[in-house]
C-alpha cells in the first residue's frame, strides 16, 4: 500500500519558489505520445484499397470522430476542429488504458493533465467564439438575459473547466485506488483482473469520450 501515495518528483529551485514536476506523469505522457505517433505512422504508411487491421482501426476512429464533430458543428466548420477532437480522444484513451500494463501509470491520475486539457479546450472554445462572433457580440452574451448576470455567467464558464477536469481525474484516480486496495485485500488473485477490465478499459474509454464530447460541445456553443 506504500505506493498509493508515492509520487516520483523533480523539484527545481526557481528563485524564492520551487517548481515540482511529477516524473511519472511526464514519462507516461511521452510514452503515450510515442505510441500514438507509431500508430499513426503504421496506419498511414502503406494505405491500401483493402486495408489491414491498423489502417481499418485508424480509419474507423477518424471517420466516427469526424462524423460526431460534423453533427455538433456543421460541414463547413467540422474540418477545422475534427483533427483536434480526434487527437484529444485518442490521447485520453491511451492515457487511461496505459495503466493496465505492469509498472505503468495513467497520466490522467495527475490533476495537472486533465486540468491542462480542460484549459486548452476552454481557450480554444472562447478564442473561436471571438473569431466567429466578434468581440462585441461575444462580450454581450455574458450580459444575457440582463447585465447583472455577467458575473454569474463568467463563473459558469470557469466552472466548466473545473467540472470537466475533476470528473476525469476523479474517475481515473478513484478506479486506481479501488484496484490497488482490492489487490492487497485479495492478494492480487481474485478480483483485480475484472476490476482492471471495468475501470481501466470500460471506464477509461467512457471518460475519454465524455471529456472529448464536452470539449466539442463547448466549442460548438461558442462558434454558433
Amino acid at each position: 500500500m506504500n505506493e498509493l501515495g508515492k509520487v516520483w518528483q523533480l523539484i527545481v529551485p526557481f528563485g524564492d519558489y520551487k517548481m515540482t514536476f511529477n516524473l511519472d506523469a511526464i514519462l507516461m505522457t511521452w510514452i503515450v505520445i510515442a505510441i500514438l505517433l507509431l500508430f499513426g505512422f503504421l496506419a498511414a504508411r502503406k494505405q491500401k484499397l483493402m486495408p489491414g487491421p491498423i489502417q481499418i482501426l485508424g480509419e474507423l476512429i477518424v471517420s466516427q470522430i469526424y462524423q460526431l464533430t460534423e453533427d455538433a458543428l456543421d460541414k463547413k466548420t467540422a474540418p477545422k476542429y475534427a483533427p483536434l477532437i480526434c487527437a484529444l480522444f485518442m490521447f485520453l484513451v491511451c492515457c487511461n488504458w496505459i495503466g493496465m500494463f505492469p509498472h505503468m501509470h495513467e497520466p490522467t491520475k495527475d490533476l495537472n493533465t486533465p486540468l491542462s486539457l480542460g484549459l486548452l479546450g476552454f481557450v480554444i472554445a472562447h478564442y473561436s467564439g471571438i473569431r466567429a462572433k466578434g468581440i462585441k457580440a461575444y462580450l454581450m452574451e455574458y450580459c444575457e438575459p440582463i447585465f447583472f448576470m455577467a458575473p454569474l455567467n463568467i463563473i459558469g464558464e470557469l466552472a466548466k473547466v473545473v467540472s470537466i477536469s475533476f470528473r476525469l481525474f476523479g474517475n481515473i484516480m478513484g478506479g486506481s485506488i479501488i484496484i490497488l486496495v482490492v489487490s492487497y485485500l485479495t492478494f492480487s488473485v481474485l478480483l483485480p483482473p475484472f476490476l482492471n477490465a471495468f475501470f481501466v478499459i470500460f471506464i477509461g474509454a467512457i471518460q475519454a469520450f465524455v471529456f472529448t464530447m464536452l470539449t466539442l460541445v463547448y466549442i460548438s456553443v461558442q462558434v454558433k
